[in-house]
């Protein structure tokens, strides 16, 4: 079972999962979504399409755009649809 584990709590955690260059995405259902809070940024990959963010909050820290997403991947990512990352300090245990 892989886990996102940021500031002592697991954010995401499943059983399947899709790495993407080097980037671990978990299914959507899989994330813990008290943890979650909207952001307004977005930005461009040329092979995957346009990245939406989302903000990690636990215990009154903020990590902004700690989670991304692929709302509507080119055809190359598709796999990856409906599936989150994360970065900015978040752990991924496998």
């Amino acid at each position: 079972m892989a886990r996102a584990i940021w500031n002592g709590k697991v954010v995401a955690e499943s059983d399947t999962t899709e790495t993407v260059e080097g980037d671990v995405y978990f299914p959507e259902a899989s994330l813990k979504r008290e943890y979650f809070r909207p952001s307004t940024t977005t930005s461009t990959c040329p092979r995957k399409g346009q990245a939406h963010y989302m903000n990690l909050l636990i215990d009154e820290k903020d990590n902004p755009d700690a989670a991304w997403y692929y709302p509507d991947p080119k055809p190359i990512a598709r796999k990856i649809k409906g599936c989150v990352a994360f970065w900015r300090g978040v752990e991924i245990e496998k």
